[in-house]
């Protein structure tokens, strides 16, 4: 479906629109849930001289009012939409009439449209143009629905939500009244005060306000922790898409043992989509693309993300992007690119996106999944909101080189099988978590010396398998009613056949791969007397690289520190 629309980013809608004004361009056509504040844009735009040299006057029509002029008086009978069309052909003023809700006589959803209000309205196209007083009709509506009888005379017009701007003057004003009740406590530094302003962009001027007065009432002050609160409120939009999911995740970086190098480079970016950013120079950090061996933390990470920045995660189920009708694929990946730009800044999870893509190449969809590609590569490359893309995947040969090229991702990271001192972080992190009950822990000591020990065996395992253990080990103790000890977990691991020796061969073809394509995840001196396979197990074979064969060529990825 082809339609002419006014898509003009770097001019505002204000702008446009008197541009679209003064041509005379007979129909525009607004897409928007925002009814108040869309009509205080076009009466200001038709009362400003300075943008439009014939000012005119702005009439509405409500199916339940028909049209009343700006005192809200209604201005004859004509509540019904032939009545209407009537009355504004022959009134003989320079005027703007808005057409509110008026998309139920174009049809959509199986219904027929309304012939005689689409022919009326074709036969006015020539009349309002050549109009003597210079006349526009506008259609306001929460849907775009557009009979194709009409989709050559109507211009669709792009209206955005609320800017940066906009919500902090909703913020101060707020905040301004508050103060001066002494009802609320304020407790906001300005870069703190923009965080806020940030988590509530994506929503309606009516969203932001509500959620930030929910944040004020819910423990009677306002500070930054109140972030949760508002994604809360985005939570809600993103529920209604159903293409995007909104992941609920109270995982803290501190929760992910090891990848040192990771957490480095994503702490140093943190707060870069703010203000403060600008002075440096610096746009918002596109995206990371995480692969590495299955079950070494990628998607724990990519929900760490999360917390740390304060952001919400929305993760993207390219199933659910496909559909069984022609076209409807492309439209979804548009509408959840939509949605995610409206919600930033946030966070876009594409987990094992190799899957996603799958089948490209293949003759078997008539290209859908190389246009859904396409169309996720060309935004990638181009986008300029605030959206930060986390992809991760297992078997990144099998993506396209496209999507590793430079200006997709800031970065392709590699996470190996853990070293021991990411090991010993991991033991301590999942044994933190259960080990609570004194009675549990008995004589139990996760000392150094306990955790060194443990790692030692634990040699080859992913982070995954070492919680299994700490998970086995419990259930041990559980099962004969006694506290824990060193040797559930030392049976545990005996009883588990970790991944590295499973899968040696592809593990040994990601490293072969990541060796001069990706950075590893984790530092350089927690790579130090690494061999990387469970020393009672048959060891995985390593790349001949050198001919030291030394732990940069037997741990794939790039040495590079954060």
């Amino acid at each position: 479906m082809v339609m002419k629309t006014a898509n003009k980013m770097s001019k505002s809608t204000e702008t446009v629109l008197s541009e679209l004004l003064k041509a005379r361009f007979p129909f525009l056509y607004i897409s928007t849930y925002e009814e108040e504040r869309v009509l205080s844009v076009i009466r200001s735009v038709a009362a400003d001289v300075n943008l439009i040299k014939t000012p005119r006057r702005v009439y509405t029509w409500r199916l339940t009012t028909g049209i009343t002029d700006e005192f809200s008086q209604k201005v004859g009978d004509t509540a019904a939409p032939l009545k209407a069309l009537e009355y504004i052909e022959k009134l003989d003023e320079a005027a703007v009439i808005v057409l509110q809700d008026f998309h139920i006589y174009f049809g959509g959803n199986g219904k027929l449209p309304d012939f005689h209000v689409i022919r009326k309205l074709r036969d006015m196209v020539i009349k309002l143009k050549l109009s003597p007083r210079p006349k526009n009709v506008i259609f306001t509506s929460p849907f775009l629905v557009l009979p194709n009888e009409l989709q050559k005379d109507v211009t669709i017009v792009d209206f955005n939500l609320p800017t940066f701007e906009e919500i902090k003057s909703i913020l101060n004003e707020m905040i301004s009244v508050n103060e001066q009740a002494g009802r609320i406590r304020i407790h906001l530094m300005e870069e703190e005060k923009e965080q806020l302003v940030n988590a509530a962009l994506g929503l309606t001027l009516s969203e932001a306000e509500n959620a930030f007065a929910r944040a004020m009432v819910e423990d009677g002050k306002l500070d930054v922790d109140d972030v949760d609160v508002i994604l809360k409120e985005k939570e809600q939009i993103i529920k209604k898409t159903g293409i995007l999911e909104f992941i609920k995740s109270d995982l803290r970086m501190e929760d992910v043992g090891g990848l040192e190098n990771l957490k480095r480079w994503l702490q140093k970016r943190n707060r870069s989509w703010l203000d403060s950013a600008s002075k440096y120079g610096l746009s918002a950090p596109k995206g990371v693309l995480i692969t590495g061996v299955p079950g070494c933390g990628k998607s724990l990470i990519s929900k760490a993300i999360s917390s740390m920045w304060h952001l919400p995660l929305l993760r993207l189920d390219i199933g659910k992007i496909f559909s069984g009708i022609v076209g409807s694929s492309e439209e979804n990946m548009r509408e959840a690119i939509k949605t995610a730009e409206a919600l930033a800044p946030a966070i876009l999870w594409i987990d094992e996106i190799e899957k996603g893509f799958s089948g490209l190449g293949s003759n078997g969809d008539s290209g859908t999944s190389a246009r859904i590609f396409g169309q996720f590569l060309t935004w990638m490359q181009e986008k300029s909101s605030p959206v930060f893309v986390i992809a991760t995947a297992n078997n990144i040969q099998s993506l396209p080189p496209e999507m590793m090229r430079k200006g997709r991702f800031d970065e392709i990271f590699f996470v190996d099988l853990p070293t021991k001192r990411e090991r010993m972080e991991i033991l301590k992190v999942h044994m933190g978590k259960r080990l609570h009950d004194a009675s549990v822990v008995g004589s139990f000591e996760q000392s150094p010396e306990t955790l060194s020990e443990l790692a030692d065996s634990t040699e080859g395992f992913v982070g995954a398998e070492i919680e299994h253990l700490v998970v086995s080990a419990l259930f041990e103790a559980f099962s004969e009613n006694r506290s824990i000890t060193l040797a559930d977990f030392e049976r545990a691991i005996e009883n588990t056949v970790p991944l590295s020796v499973t899968q040696a061969e592809q593990i040994l073809a990601i490293r072969e791969w990541a060796n001069i394509r990706a950075i590893t995840a984790t530092p350089q001196e927690d790579r130090v007397d690494y061999n990387g396979a469970p020393p009672r197990k048959p060891e995985i074979p390593k790349p001949e690289n050198n001919e030291n064969n030394d732990i940069h060529a037997a741990r794939g990825g790039r040495a590079i520190d954060f």
